[in-house]
């Protein structure tokens, strides 16, 4: 898959996702958080990360509030003041301060932050991905580079990384390319995808 290519489903998938109405948004989040708890990590680990849902991204909602009646922690990425594409993160709970990063996109803005190698499951947004973890962002490469120590393991490790979408951005097959960090799973709508087991 060439830039162009990329480029063009990236539009297309954004375009797609722009147009869903809140009511089909919010029926999205309640289907994917059913997913979620499929998974047991989901249900258990200390630590989840997630993501501040814009531009018509899966809401995560349910999910930090299902975390926070479990007692376990929820955090928000943050983004380095410098051009860094390494991200840390901070916990959030609900009505915590918040401040624009440098893409407009709030992050906790006092909390004490943390590296990604403390947390045990993350989930991130994506544009579209293949049942094999292979997943297109926006391109700019901030989740790419600070799991880029995940990039050559041979078996599951910590953090899990958990991709969330809706089910039409599912795609037969994307390439991966060498600085792509592959998904453990994908929970959509629909289904929990164990990307691994794709692979196997």
């Amino acid at each position: 898959m060439n830039m162009d290519t990329r480029t063009r489903l990236r539009a297309e998938m954004s375009a797609r996702r722009a147009a869903l109405s809140a009511a089909e948004r919010i029926a999205a989040a309640e289907g994917m958080a059913r997913s979620l708890e499929r998974l047991p990590e989901f249900m258990v680990d200390a630590n989840v990360a997630g993501y501040w849902a814009v531009r018509g991204e899966v809401p995560l909602n349910l999910v930090v509030a299902s975390l926070h009646s479990r007692q376990q922690s929820y955090f928000l990425p943050v983004l380095d003041e410098n051009a860094s594409r390494t991200m840390r993160f901070a916990e959030y709970r609900t009505g915590a301060a918040l401040k624009p990063n440098r893409f407009g996109i709030p992050q906790p803005s006092d909390a004490t932050r943390i590296d990604a190698r403390q947390l045990d499951v993350v989930l991130l947004p994506l544009l579209a991905f293949d049942r094999r973890g292979n997943r297109l962002g926006t391109g700019g490469g901030f989740y790419d580079t600070t799991f880029s120590f995940l990039r050559d393991r041979k078996e599951v490790g910590k953090p899990l990384l958990v991709g969330i979408g809706y089910a039409f951005q599912q795609v037969e097959s994307l390439p991966s390319e060498s600085w792509d960090v592959a998904l453990d799973y994908v929970a959509t709508d629909r289904e929990l995808i164990d990307c691994n087991a794709e692979r196997a």
